[in-house]
């Protein structure tokens, strides 16, 4: 561990939106960055912004999101996330995000996570698999 969390912690990451961010579902001319995508930056952007400062064997998961997506961002161009450590409860951490083009905001948010041991959340999700394929063993 490099130094122990502390809120106000802070990291911008840029991300080039390519054609595998983009919807398609409104023609090529209409390709924009895809909500899910969007999530899934802002995530990976939070994640790493913590990780540096958990101990080895620690990991953290995804446990609750608001986000507005209040502006379309072109495939082509490019969107920095910033990220906040907003809050430390224990385990559990809070981020401020938001997210610009080179034009307007298009995102903004908060975004919870929760410090796990990476063991113990292996065989916790081992145990629930084995309990559900004896479920859908049981039902044939």
């Amino acid at each position: 561990m490099s130094e122990p969390l502390q809120s106000g912690l802070t990291a911008t990451t840029r991300i080039d939106v390519d054609h595998d961010r983009t919807i398609g579902f409104m023609g090529e001319e209409c390709r924009v960055y895809s909500t899910p995508k969007l999530l899934y930056d802002i995530e990976i952007a939070c994640r790493s912004l913590v990780l540096p400062h958990l101990e080895p064997g620690r990991d953290t998961v995804g446990t609750r999101v608001e986000l507005d997506h209040v502006g379309a961002t072109l495939a082509g161009m490019w969107v920095e996330i910033t990220v906040t450590l907003a809050e430390v409860d224990g385990n559990a951490v809070s981020f401020a995000f938001t997210a610009r083009d080179a034009i307007e905001e298009v995102a903004r948010g908060r975004h919870n996570r929760y410090i796990v041991a990476v063991d113990r959340t292996a065989q916790r999700l081992k145990a629930k698999l084995a309990k559900a394929t004896e479920l859908e063993a049981a039902k044939r």
